[in-house]
């Protein structure tokens, strides 16, 4: 990819290194469903996944690839051939794709990772950078856990990918243990001692374990790094990755520092940030940078958060349903419109006054409607001294009916002994959380569970201002990602 000294490429790896933040894992139509909104925000590059970790990895960037046009789409492959050759077969419908291979550098990695000599590092990296590069003309190479490596022998290992074809290097802060001043000595010390290194794009990617990442990044921008590995929300294992709408932002706000841009738009960064939190169940802090409801070093229009204080109601006609909707920076098909002003219909029966909060809430609701084969059509709670009692109604999208009755020791447990009854998936529930979605006694209530099953946790969400409800659909959408992943 040729590169602009007076920008900074966005490597967004939401889908791949976000992913792995706990009870995070994302459907196939999920995973399309963000990556279609990254491309939308202006994302240069986006990791799609790791194929060689699962046939559901590689099927899910092999989706990516074929319906997601203009950034380049990414895969991770460890230093290895099958990998390599696994992760070029799920990119080649993309139009434009990368081979990002990686290998660990530090000695901890050499001796007890890998159990490999600094020779055998060197020569794994160079062949298998000289694999993707038959494959792709786009190869990328990290060397994992670079921030604790031996200045020398990363400068060695970097130069001798470069040589092999390596188009952009990557030095990330694998564990979150650097800090600015030497990080940027880092990058400085590679320009000087690296043969070759103008040719390429040098790439920064930092773990926020000290709460540095973004600083971290920032710094290496400073230092020559033009490139920035990325997630929505700092999303990510451990304690997440360095935060696209921060590091964007920092750059466009103070640019006369930083005297750098990106391709990004920054009206979507809200959007996109709501439906990664609505996807993946990870509520949003107030006090988040950029993206909180409380952040206002800028104008909230800035990153596409409304502060409007217009109230709609069941009076409202569709044409303001829709302008409401964009303005909010949404986009619905035809069909899912109709389920919105449905959905809409419904809700204003039940609350007098709908504000933007609640428009985003139905929005993410009905985006992810089709992306699981249960739907709920029915659900009647009945509650009293002894416990409770729900009744609820699903149908399959293979055309199937199911109704079932449970008794619990109150409402919300009836309702998923039910569902659990009638989809026969039995799960065991570690986490319900519940927040307002909207202020008032009428207000919409989110709920997010998270359960295991076979070893494997998962979590949902939905909103609703019954919070029974709220609770049933966000353990019927655990539900569908089981039977996605199955």
């Amino acid at each position: 990819m040729p590169t602009d000294p007076e920008r900074v490429i966005i490597f967004d790896t939401t889908l791949r290194d976000g992913e792995l933040a706990p009870g995070c894992s994302m459907t196939r139509v999920e995973k399309v469903r963000v990556a279609r909104a990254l491309a939308e925000l202006g994302v240069d590059v986006i990791e799609a996944g790791f194929p060689g970790a699962s046939r559901g990895d590689w099927e899910s960037v092999q989706a990516v690839a074929r319906e997601i046009h203009g950034p380049v789409i990414c895969g991770l492959a460890r230093c290895e051939r099958g990998d390599i050759e696994l992760a070029a077969s799920a990119l080649q419908a993309a139009p434009r794709r990368r081979l990002h291979v990686f290998l660990g550098t530090s000695a901890l990695h050499r001796e007890h990772k890998l159990r490999m000599t600094p020779a055998q590092v060197i020569s794994n990296a160079v062949t298998a950078v000289a694999t993707a590069r038959e494959i792709c003309g786009d190869v990328e190479f990290s060397a994992e856990d670079a921030s604790r490596t031996e200045l020398e022998f990363l400068a060695e290992v970097i130069e001798r990918v470069i040589a092999a074809g390596a188009t952009t290097i990557n030095i990330p802060d694998t564990v979150g243990h650097a800090v600015p001043d030497e990080f940027s000595e880092l990058f400085r010390y590679l320009r000087q001692n690296v043969r070759g290194i103008d040719n390429v794009v040098l790439s920064v990617h930092c773990h926020d374990d000290l709460g540095m990442a973004v600083a971290n990044s920032l710094t290496a921008v400073v230092a020559g790094a033009r490139q920035i590995e990325c997630t929505i929300n700092g999303l990510g294992e451990r304690a997440g990755n360095c935060s696209l709408e921060e590091v964007v932002m920092a750059l466009r706000m103070r640019a006369a520092f930083f005297n750098l841009a990106t391709n990004i738009h920054a009206t979507r960064l809200y959007p996109v940030s709501r439906l990664v939190s609505n996807i993946t169940g990870v509520l949003m802090p107030r006090n988040k940078a950029i993206v909180g409801e409380n952040a206002l070093v800028m104008q909230p229009l800035d990153v596409g958060q409304p502060r409007s204080t217009l109230v709609l109601g069941r009076h409202t006609d569709r044409h303001a349903l829709h302008e409401r909707i964009q303005a909010l920076g949404f986009e619905l098909d035809a069909a899912q419109f109709e389920r919105f002003c449905d959905e809409f219909k419904a809700l204003a029966e039940r609350k007098k006054e709908l504000v933007d909060a609640d428009i985003e809430a139905l929005v993410l609701r009905v985006e992810g409607a089709a992306s699981g084969p249960w739907e709920l059509t029915q659900l009647r709670i009945s509650s009293g001294p002894e416990g409770a009692q729900a009744t609820l109604s699903l149908k399959h999208r293979d055309g199937r009916s199911v109704e079932h009755t449970a008794r619990g020791d109150g409402p919300v447990d009836a309702a998923f002994l039910a569902l659990e009854a009638a989809t026969c998936v039995k799960v065991t529930l570690r986490k319900f959380e519940v927040r307002a979605v909207t202020g008032g006694q009428d207000a919409q209530g989110e709920a997010v569970v998270h359960v295991e099953y076979q070893n494997r946790t998962y979590r949902g969400a939905s909103a609703s201002t019954d919070i029974v409800e709220a609770g049933t659909r966000a353990f019927l959408e655990v539900i569908n990602r089981i039977d996605l992943a199955a």
